[in-house]
């Protein structure tokens, strides 16, 4: 362990001072090229362009993330609340209430 240790410190040694000779003229062509997107916009453009689910309701691979997310989501809540009132309905006496019927 203390000869990995040792090799260690070594290469970090020479990776600093290799790196502070030549930090004044790599520093000004390395600050040229760095790109900087600030807020560009867009995201991930590769593929067809995504659509918001209204546009296309029958087709989720064309969605927007976000939407397929809502969408989705909702789905499975109707589904879990359908079927606890399914199951947990109203329980209902027996006894019906027979409605008066008019006599002529």
């Amino acid at each position: 362990m203390s000869a990995w240790t040792a090799t260690a410190r070594q290469a970090a040694k020479l990776a600093r001072l290799s790196s502070s000779k030549s930090t004044s003229a790599s520093s000004s062509q390395a600050a040229s090229l760095i790109h900087r997107r600030g807020l560009a916009g867009g995201g991930d453009h590769h593929g067809p362009p995504k659509v918001n689910f209204w546009e296309d309701p029958l087709s989720p691979s064309k969605w927007k993330e976000e939407h397929f997310v809502i969408v989705s989501a909702t789905g499975w809540g109707l589904l879990f609340y359908g079927g606890y009132k399914f199951f947990t309905g109203e329980k209902k006496d027996k006894k019906e209430e027979k409605v008066g019927e008019a006599s002529h």
